[in-house]
């Protein structure tokens, strides 16, 4: 797992949860993803669709990454998901987003009945800007989890950026396509240097489609 040294003094650069979204000016970043079918065509045809829904539930899209195949995370959970990567603008707080995002992972049939089970439509907050949400130690907390109490335990608030994104080829490789010098605003890493700190084969088995 790639270890990051922190930012000293990070606190500067973190504003409350819900002034969040809305003070800030860069772009929101969400990994979106699917594996509910074995045919990878149908699974990218539903991404599109959800991408078009996007402008009717209030999110601007800025830009679109390729779309990728990747190996199902845990694996054997499915069959392997097409993953993307896509920078928004919002106009609301974290927890306004948060709710969008659910309301249209519900639309497609979401189900959330297994942590990390076979997903219609997975949307995640990665990152936007500097901010850290809801502050730097619960971000920590829940990015040192040990790898046991991740799969049982499920965060009730945005936690921002995403604890887990640096450890995760199928989010970062994506994410490099449209914000490779985005910096990870707890270690001040780039997505380009994240991606070059993942083991090969992990990056190598994220395949554009």
């Amino acid at each position: 797992m790639p270890h990051f040294k922190l930012i000293d003094k990070i606190d500067q650069n973190t504003i409350s949860p819900k002034a969040s979204i809305n003070y800030l000016k860069e772009c929101i970043y969400i990994a979106i993803g699917g594996n509910h079918n074995l045919k990878l065509c149908n699974v990218v045809r539903k991404i599109g669709m959800a991408l078009s829904d996007f402008e009717h539930s209030g999110v601007k899209v800025r830009s679109v990454s390729r779309f990728f195949s990747t190996p199902c995370f845990p694996a054997g959970a499915g069959p392997d998901f097409v993953n993307a990567a896509v920078s928004i603008n919002w106009n609301g707080d974290g927890d306004s987003l948060l709710q969008c995002l659910h309301a249209l992972e519900d639309r497609y049939g979401r189900e959330r009945t297994q942590r990390w089970g076979q997903r219609t439509l997975d949307l995640d907050v990665i990152g936007a800007g500097t901010t850290v949400l809801p502050d730097l130690e619960r971000f920590s907390r829940w990015r040192d989890l040990t790898p046991d109490r991740q799969r049982v335990e499920t965060p009730d608030q945005l936690i921002m950026p995403h604890p887990r994104m640096q450890d995760r080829a199928f989010v970062l490789v994506p994410l490099a396509d449209i914000a490779g010098d985005w910096c990870h605003p707890v270690s001040g890493v780039t997505v380009r240097q994240m991606v070059a700190a993942l083991p090969p084969s992990d990056v190598e088995a994220v395949r554009p489609l």
